[in-house]
């Protein structure tokens, strides 16, 4: 057996965002790459992240991930990052615009949903998204509930 050589694509979450999924209606969802610094690249692989409080805004043209909190890196010595800086998406032109005509137009937000390693690279996907009222929220908890019982109720038959 021979092996390829090069990058191996992996497909794991690194870090992710499931409260992003309960308060957020997510209508698309488009893959970013992400300017990182070494030692923001060695934490992230070691599972140092949190997108808690995170979105991606489009400032000057520019996309930006504001709020991301990547864990200082033990070992990176006088090299080390600050934490929660805002960080550069790397996009086509084209999706930019896009992005930048639905945002304002419609009221919808970039919302970061996972970060992950593709070919050795951190990538992020975005979803394009519209908040939820309370009361969707309230609905789709229920809707999720009663999926459950069913699926249980399958279970045991079988």
């Amino acid at each position: 057996m021979s092996k390829k050589k090069g990058r191996a694509k992996t497909n794991g979450a690194v870090a992710s965002n499931p409260k992003a999924r309960h308060d957020y209606e997510i209508l698309e969802t488009i893959e970013a790459g992400m300017v990182l610094t070494g030692s923001e690249v060695k934490s992230l692989r070691g599972g140092g992240a949190s997108m808690r409080e995170s979105f991606a805004i489009i400032r000057d043209g520019e996309p930006l991930l504001i709020g991301m909190h990547i864990a200082p890196y033990a070992q990176a010595g006088y090299a080390a990052h600050e934490p929660t800086r805002a960080r550069k998406l790397l996009l086509h032109r084209e999706e930019i615009r896009r992005l930048v005509g639905k945002t304002a137009e419609r009221g919808l937000t970039l919302v970061p949903l996972k970060v992950y390693f593709s070919h050795g690279l951190a990538k992020i996907e975005l979803g394009l998204a519209r908040g939820k009222k309370v009361y969707d929220r309230r609905e789709s908890l229920k809707e999720r509930d009663a999926q459950r019982q069913i699926d249980r109720a399958m279970r045991s038959r079988r």
